[in-house]
């Protein structure tokens, strides 16, 4: 009943923060803690069985010591939780309609894990887990070890070497991979997180529109590195957190070839901004423990100028249409190399001089899920681009498009990235994404 209620109270609070300005539009952090509280409690209740049922596992067990943390057992503290604390064991068991959160230690988790370990009985902790797993008899008991996938690989040498010498030898034989089920836990994305994300991805475009307009940038006096402290400054002023460094950079028809097409790693930190410059901006908010990445097109009208040039408006629409082709290729089972390959393929036929380096996003930023490409890697990512496509999960549509431009004598890329979900057999873009180079000036109402 209270999940229910907190269901339409969520509701009401989302759709009235949709008609509030920016700075008021973040809730404090005593209302996160309730909004992130809640979510957690629903992913551990009603998501995690169902993934534990999937995968093949009636038992899971995280580890982790303070200011080590596994990235998984991260994600699943309460809210008043910053780290583990001492050493922490989670066990998920999972049979038939039973299901126990259990946390080996002196004291509740928040109220989302019931404490059971009594340092009367067993002063051990691990001899505390394995009474925990002898009453329980698991077939199958995951820990989060990984080749592929870091954020996997949570379970250190040295707890995964004491939980084996600790607990009998017939269940330390059925310690496997938890691979795939820390990876649908970390990628799936709940209803209530669904909504979130628009959110997030809403403030981050809102912090975009202000940073890359007159009020920010003065051609001539602004550059690229002004923007970027600009941007730096205002998440903080609004209470907000990034989980990367904000990249901005340009293109203008006076470059060599070699400049506009070289690596972000070999730009100049800093350029000033001129009249007839194509900025380009990568950028990622982290709120209610989810991330945003977003790359976006702005353009600095010359003297006489109203609008962008069509020519690079027809360059941006070669992107658009690169996303579109990509997006179409989503579908559940094909693996992150199979969307890939045949995304790149049907751009090939359609002419589009294409890249694409797409990647899961959530509850990280390089979240966990299947690759879709690297930009040094189109012809497929082992490991981690042979994990398949699953529902109700959210991606980075990170890519680029080139175009020759006559007018400039030269090949510009439309460097492109929208968050979005696929989910109900579709996917769609989290508030939407951007369909043109923004001029600047331009009205801001």
């Amino acid at each position: 009943m209270r999940i229910c209620f907190f269901t339409f109270s969520f509701l009401f609070l989302f759709i009235s923060l949709q008609a509030q300005g920016l700075e008021s539009r973040v809730l404090d952090q005593k209302e996160q803690a309730v909004v992130i509280d809640e979510i957690l409690e629903y992913r551990l209740d009603s998501l995690l069985p169902k993934l534990m049922e999937r995968e093949g596992f009636d038992m899971w067990i995280l580890i982790s010591r303070e200011y080590n943390e596994d990235p998984v057992l991260k994600t699943i503290l309460p809210s008043s939780w910053l780290s583990a604390r001492r050493r922490t064991i989670f066990v998920f068991y999972k049979k038939g309609d039973t299901f126990d959160k259990i946390a080996i230690a002196r004291y509740n988790v928040g109220r989302l894990l019931q404490g059971a370990w009594d340092v009367d009985v067993y002063p051990n902790q691990f001899e505390a887990l394995s009474k925990i797993i002898q009453d329980r008899d698991p077939k199958r008991i995951g820990v989060n070890i990984s080749n592929d996938f870091a954020l996997a690989d949570g379970l250190v040498y040295t707890d995964y070497e004491l939980l084996r010498s600790q607990i009998p030898e017939k269940y330390a034989s059925r310690l496997t991979s938890a691979e795939r089920l820390a990876i649908a836990w970390l990628e799936t994305r709940t209803p209530m997180e669904i909504k979130w994300m628009d959110e997030v991805c809403a403030i981050g475009h809102a912090i975009l529109q202000e940073a890359f307009s007159q009020d920010v940038i003065e051609p001539g006096k602004t550059s690229t590195e002004d923007v970027v402290w600009w941007l730096r400054q205002r998440v903080t002023d609004l209470g907000l957190d990034t989980w990367f460094h904000p990249t901005v950079d340009l293109q203008r028809s006076e470059m060599s070839k070699g400049e506009i097409l070289r690596s972000f790693s070999n730009r100049p930190k800093q350029m000033v901004i001129q009249k007839g410059d194509l900025l380009h901006v990568d950028f990622g908010v982290t709120y209610m423990r989810l991330n945003s990445d977003q790359q976006q097109h702005f353009y600095m009208l010359r003297d006489g100028e109203t609008k962008v040039p069509e020519y690079l408006e027809e360059a941006f629409r070669r992107g658009n249409r690169l996303q579109d082709i990509l997006v179409s290729s989503f579908d559940p089972g094909k693996t992150g190399n199979e969307i890939l390959r045949e995304a790149l393929e049907t751009a090939k036929k359609e002419g589009i001089i294409a890249s694409i380096y797409t990647h899961p996003i959530g509850l990280h930023g390089h979240a966990a899920g299947p690759t879709i490409g690297l930009w040094d890697q189109q012809g497929g990512v082992p490991g981690k681009g042979d994990y398949p496509l699953f529902e109700n999960t959210a991606y980075s549509i990170e890519l680029f498009a080139a175009s020759e431009l006559e007018e400039w004598g030269k090949m510009i890329r439309i460097m492109l990235e929208e968050n979005g979900i696929y989910s109900g057999g579709r996917f769609r873009f989290f508030d939407g994404r951007a369909e043109q180079i923004y001029p600047i000036p331009r009205s801001l109402n």
